[in-house]
């Protein structure tokens, strides 16, 4: 009779698990993959969450389900796609994320975990929601990225007629000097290139009303002032100084003195050469050492950079141009490089160093502070140009995916 009794609990405690078990079934097959039920209610569950915060009132049971199911086969789908390429996000890539993600809420990695479990959100659960989330944007960039195609009519067309893009002119401040003659105008330039002083010149010739305070005139943007003073100042830097430009009052010479506005932006800058040597299986580290040292001895010996770059760089990118790299602010190089540049005086030549590429000394050739205003209005205008070409064919290629894809939708009691 005990025997009996234990097997019924045996039996009950089988029953029980299985029923258990059940509660996670398939919901959806998708080509190899498939689509459990609990991603589905953690969806639903998720997404009511949000219509409630928002005040928002949610659609039908039926309707919403048939919509996260659509998101889950699309994500699927891409998922697959990024296993067939080898795309993968490493736990480090991963980090790196969590980490902008907690300074820009001012936290330290670890608070930002503590303050996620006081809120009921599992770390895990968020770090495997991102990875997903991370993958499916590097399938879409790969899928969709190659194909959008931005002409450079349609580029300058879009600089000159979206308001978004005029909104983003900064303001930009002038001083001119208006004298009756090219001949005058002429002669001011001269004395500006001899180095006078520009306001000091308006006060003394220019026959504007802005004269007496040195020519300066009121902030505007170029979408707003006269046609002849917007067209010459495209794509100039500041203290940028014209040639005499004509209209029905005279001759025009305009300076401009400043900018102000949200991308805005002067941006310190190295003119830097540089000569690589790198170790190899034929050549040990302290024998390419000796190497570069030689080279260098050559140079301070009065040799010029030049040549010896042509002759003994190992760089690729830059021994035919006698190692230049032209002009570069920070950021741009390794930091071992940039610490050495930052470093050397304008003219001078480094001590030798080492990078992950091999043995390099350098030398700092100029510096400036570029305008750099008129990229970053370039790069925003392009941005906004693309993610809208970018949505339309995202949207076209998911809809080709899903439509070659196989997907049975199980019908579950």
């Amino acid at each position: 009779m005990k025997i009996l009794k234990n097997l019924l609990i045996i039996v009950l405690t089988l029953n029980v698990y299985a029923e258990v078990q059940v509660l996670d079934r398939i919901a959806v097959i998708v080509d190899d993959g498939i689509i459990m039920e609990s991603q589905i209610k953690r969806q639903t569950l998720d997404i009511l969450e949000q219509y409630k915060n928002q005040n928002i009132t949610p659609p039908s049971d039926e309707v919403l389900r048939e919509e996260i199911i659509e998101k889950l086969v699309i994500d699927e789908l891409q998922l697959q796609m990024a296993e067939r390429a080898g795309i993968k996000i490493s736990d480090s890539e991963l980090n790196q994320t969590f980490i902008r993600v907690a300074a820009g809420n001012n936290m330290e990695l670890e608070e930002f975990i503590d303050f996620l479990g006081a809120q009921g959100t599992s770390y895990e659960e968020l770090r495997e929601d991102i990875r997903t989330q991370m993958l499916i944007q590097r399938v879409q960039r790969g899928r969709v990225a190659s194909d959008i195609e931005i002409t450079d009519i349609e580029f300058e067309s879009f600089l000159k007629t979206d308001d978004s893009i005029k909104s983003l002119e900064p303001e930009i401040q002038l001083a001119q000097i208006l004298v009756e003659s090219n001949d005058e105008a002429l002669n001011i330039i001269q004395k500006l290139n001899e180095g006078q002083d520009f306001n000091k010149l308006a006060i003394e010739f220019s026959i504007s009303s802005s004269a007496s305070k040195g020519g300066i005139l009121d902030w505007k943007r170029p979408s707003d002032m006269a046609e002849l003073f917007a067209s010459a100042i495209d794509g100039k830097d500041k203290s940028w100084i014209s040639e005499p430009l004509k209209s029905g009052a005279g001759f025009h010479i305009i300076k401009i003195l400043d900018k102000r506005g949200e991308l805005v932006k002067f941006e310190d800058q190295w003119q830097v050469r540089h000569i690589l040597m790198t170790p190899s299986a034929i050549r040990t580290d302290e024998e390419t050492f000796e190497a570069i040292q030689d080279v260098r001895n050559s140079f301070l010996g009065g040799e010029d950079f030049g040549l010896l770059a042509k002759q003994f760089s190992e760089d690729p990118g830059t021994a035919n141009n006698g190692g230049d790299l032209g002009w570069s602010g920070k950021g741009t190089y390794a930091p071992e490089f940039e610490a050495t540049m930052l470093s050397t005086e304008i003219g001078s030549t480094s001590e030798i160093f080492e990078t992950q590429f091999g043995y390099h000394f350098l030398q700092v050739t100029d510096k400036r502070n570029k305008d750099i205003t008129n990229n970053l209005i370039e790069d925003r205008a392009y941005n906004i140009l693309f993610s809208r070409k970018y949505d339309e064919a995202l949207e076209n290629s998911l809809r080709s995916m899903r439509a070659d894809a196989f997907v049975e939708i199980k019908k579950l009691d």
